[in-house]
């Protein structure tokens, strides 16, 4: 990147909110190559939502109504864009903070001519908490988020039970979440934090075989000639009236 240039806007992302939260990512100067530069300069405002602190019409943002699919932790966009490319009648709201993300994913918008994806670039749980209504999201994907392998990270970990809550309290009845994580200790984790939320319910007994909708990644492909493996678990919100009772709490 030309150093004379004015760098890509900082967006909301980067801007302290007053939240006291602890964040799964933290804030790193990553790589952007000019052609993600020039997407995020171009189609940011064509594509992206601002956060705010009140929910949003999500119909509008989409310019129709169809089932909505967040995606949290998009990474480069290569798995946002096939689902979608797959899926046309689906709405498809990505939430990432990086810039090189979020311009490669405004690149794959663009090239491929796909109009069923919003992107917001901030923080996953504010988006969660201030912006998406009570039981207004037909599906959820979260595809490998940061494993946090150290142990005195796992609290950093997205998947937690208070995440959890949040995130069920907002999927309709019947709507699915799916994860999906190469280490092993994570997806164990996964699982206990998934299977104790009383208003969710696993699809499998433990962990689900990969659905035809989620295709595998050239980093997946090489991670599994490698022999390493890959986890996915699928769970569904239960409808209200059978929501299982929180545990007691001894």
């Amino acid at each position: 990147m030309n150093p004379s240039k004015s760098p890509p806007p900082v967006v909301t992302a980067q801007t302290p909110s007053g939240s006291t939260h602890i964040r799964s990512f933290v804030h790193r100067r990553a790589h952007i190559t000019p052609s993600q530069e020039q997407a995020i300069a171009e189609w940011l405002p064509r594509w992206s939502i601002r956060y705010q602190d009140t929910p949003i019409d999500l119909s509008a943002a989409f310019g129709r109504t169809a089932p909505v699919i967040l995606e949290i932790g998009f990474g480069m966009g290569e798995t946002t864009q096939k689902i979608a490319q797959a899926r046309p009648g689906d709405n498809f709201l990505g939430v990432e903070v990086f810039n090189a993300g979020v311009g490669a994913l405004l690149k794959r918008i663009h090239d491929n001519g796909l109009d069923n994806i919003r992107i917001i670039q901030h923080d996953a749980v504010e988006v969660l908490r201030d912006m998406i209504a009570p039981g207004s999201l037909a599906g959820v994907h979260i595809y490998f988020p940061d494993p946090w392998p150290k142990k005195r990270h796992h609290k950093r970990r997205l998947i937690q039970p208070a995440f959890i809550e949040l995130l069920a309290g907002r999927m309709a009845p019947g709507a699915y979440l799916h994860c999906a994580t190469d280490w092993e200790h994570y997806a164990q984790q996964m699982l206990e934090v998934l299977s104790a939320a009383p208003s969710l319910q696993n699809t499998c007994a433990d962990y689900a075989p990969r659905p035809d909708y989620r295709p595998l990644t050239k980093f997946e492909n090489r991670g599994l000639r490698l022999g390493h493996g890959v986890w996915d678990l699928i769970f569904t919100r239960r409808p209200m009236a059978d929501a299982a009772p929180a545990p007691e709490t001894p």
